[in-house]
């Protein structure tokens, strides 16, 4: 009988090598998968087909876990006895490492064997025996920078080399006038060229596609060297342009930050591109690279790898995170790092109506989503052990009170069970209160373009309070509570009725009828504006998010096909809208 489409094909015993063979040939489908997927990027672009980009996206995580689901159904199966067998394990990762001898994704290889090695057995036996903890390939992750770039000396005419550098990337698309384009650029760089001494422009030859935007990457090189982005877009008409030159290592940190949606980009030079990102942005966690670029899986591997590292190299105690405690999560941190760690509770205090299985399918919604540079990511970790002793005492009697079925508790660990790893920043109530005006200003206006593109994005948050934003080290304020996140065309917007009668005009509760979807914007300033240097900042910067007819509008928009613009750089770094 012939095997359903897409299986792979096993020997009826399996043998050490006939594991780690047909392991790595799991893994190879998958990154096939991922590449034709990615490589349709450029066609989606041109096309502006946005919707097509928000389906990839998707579809391209999910056929990760796809073949991991396939291949560890089909291995269980096979195996005589469906249990951890030390020895046959560590024969398996043994052969295996030898397969992955010079293979190009030897690293992501190396995830994906763990990834399928704790499908089948639940996440039990994690130890290097079985898993690779660490990884065996000694030779770090380089590039050739000659087949990996162009590379064009900048000469005595800046205008001549922009446009030769433009031109070695080909599009379907015309430009809409790139004399324009080149002029603007050259206005814009020229200074930076004579102050710094620049002699190249350096770019990557892969080009990076997110939402609606194309962006090519590399660097100014002389005796110093900058990032340089150019960032494309195309008009209503289909023509392209540059939207945006970026200069600054913050701007490119930006770009790649931690609450944007993933760049597709030339899956079969991975490895490279990273290791070439990694020296523009070598303040940036390496696992935030990897994530960057939609290497989910890998970026969990090298987070926790990092994790480990950090733990060997300090010794302080993990400890309960700032801010007013939430109802679903209990949040933890270490304060050497930049992580937070949160366990959904056991139980919800009242008025939470949500269930455990309803959070992590909002928490996925949110990994699947566009971020739009609001929405914080996240990592979801089984079985996360942390060394006892590094667990402060109010701590473990938090987690032992908000979670005890999510611990497992031995002499040397606290095991969690499921938790979700994030990038800490400060809660948006406690900057709020420490600011000075000019700062708080800058956060509200922050706070109001956040929901604004969060809405653009088809994200309402729900619960809106400050509490649950946080403010990175650019000021950038980000939204990170997803339990009562909807979709916007879930949302009822409702003005709220004038009370006709004495009686309901002294109502201590609602006296009109109010659905499970019924959102009042109204009401946002009861809950968001008590501090009055805040209000007026709000009212003078986003008065709008409290009118239901802005937010029926948006509704409207998104069912004509109408996707907002939402930019990942500040609007001065636009070339032709100053």
């Amino acid at each position: 009988m012939n095997k359903p489409n897409g299986y792979l094909s096993f020997q009826q015993t399996l043998t050490p090598a006939s594991l780690a063979v047909n392991i790595l040939k799991g893994f190879e489908k998958s990154y096939r998968q991922f590449c034709l997927i990615t490589q349709d990027s450029k066609t989606r672009f041109e096309n502006q087909d946005w919707a097509g980009v928000q389906l990839a996206n998707k579809e391209r995580l999910q056929s990760y876990e796809h073949m991991i689901s396939m291949l560890s159904s089909k291995l269980y199966n096979q195996l005589d006895s469906p249990k951890i067998s030390t020895a046959l394990w560590q024969k398996t990762k043994s052969y295996y490492s030898r397969l992955l001898a010079g293979h190009p994704q030897a690293q992501q290889a190396e995830t994906f064997f763990n990834s399928t090695f704790s499908r089948l057995f639940h996440r039990q036996g994690i130890n290097p025996q079985h898993l690779y903890i660490q990884s065996t390939i000694a030779t770090p992750i380089t590039y050739d920078v000659t087949a990996l770039c162009y590379n064009v000396p900048i000469g005595g005419i800046v205008s001549t080399c922009i446009e030769s550098i433009l031109h070695k990337f080909r599009f379907n698309s015309q430009w809409r006038s790139l004399s324009d384009d080149v002029t603007a650029i050259r206005k814009q760089l020229t200074p930076l060229i004579k102050k710094h001494c620049f002699r190249h422009i350096e770019l990557i030859q892969h080009v990076f596609y997110r939402n609606k935007g194309a962006y090519l990457i590399g660097r100014l090189k002389g005796k110093h060297q900058l990032p340089i982005v150019f960032a494309l877009l195309n008009d209503e008409n289909g023509n392209l342009y540059v939207d945006a030159v970026l200069t600054q290592r913050d701007d490119l940190s930006i770009l790649f930050g931690f609450a944007r949606a993933y760049f597709m980009v030339n899956g079969k030079a991975t490895s490279q591109i990273i290791a070439y990102l990694n020296e523009l942005m070598p303040s940036k966690p390496r696992y935030e690279l990897w994530s960057a670029l939609g290497l989910v899986k890998h970026s969990k591997t090298e987070f926790y790898r990092q994790h480990l590292a950090h733990l060997a190299q300090t010794n302080d105690q993990f400890e309960i995170a700032d801010g007013i405690k939430g109802m679903v999560m209990t949040v933890f941190t270490l304060p050497s790092s930049d992580t937070v760690f949160k366990i959904i509770k056991d139980e919800f205090a009242p008025p939470k109506q949500v269930t455990h299985q309803i959070v992590k399918d909002r928490y996925k919604l949110v990994k699947e989503h566009d971020r739009v540079g609001r929405m914080a990511d996240t990592q979801e970790f089984s079985n996360f052990h942390f060394p006892r002793q590094r667990i402060s005492a109010a701590l473990l009697d938090e987690l032992k009170k908000a979670a005890p079925s999510q611990l497992l508790i031995t002499d040397e660990h606290i095991i969690v069970k499921h938790l979700y790893t994030e990038r800490r920043m400060i809660p948006l109530n406690i900057f709020l209160r420490q600011a000075n005006p000019t700062q708080v200003n800058n956060a509200v206006d922050e706070y109001g373009n956040a929901i604004k593109q969060l809405a653009a994005a088809n994200i309402f948050p729900g619960d809106m309070l400050f509490k649950n934003f946080g403010v990175t080290r650019h000021g950038r304020v980000i939204f990170y509570d997803y339990d009562e996140i909807w979709y916007m065309h879930q949302c009822n917007f409702r003005t709220i009725p004038k009370p006709e009668t004495y009686e309901q005009m002294i109502a201590s509760e609602p006296w009109y009828r109010v659905g499970e979807f019924d959102v009042f914007p109204e009401e946002f300033a009861h809950f968001m504006l008590g501090q009055s240097r805040v209000k007026r900042s709000f009212m003078k910067l986003h008065p709008e998010l409290l009118l239901a007819d802005y937010w029926r509008q948006l509704q409207e928009n998104f069912n004509q096909g109408i996707y907002a613009d939402v930019y990942p750089y500040r609007k001065d770094k636009r070339l032709f809208h100053k």
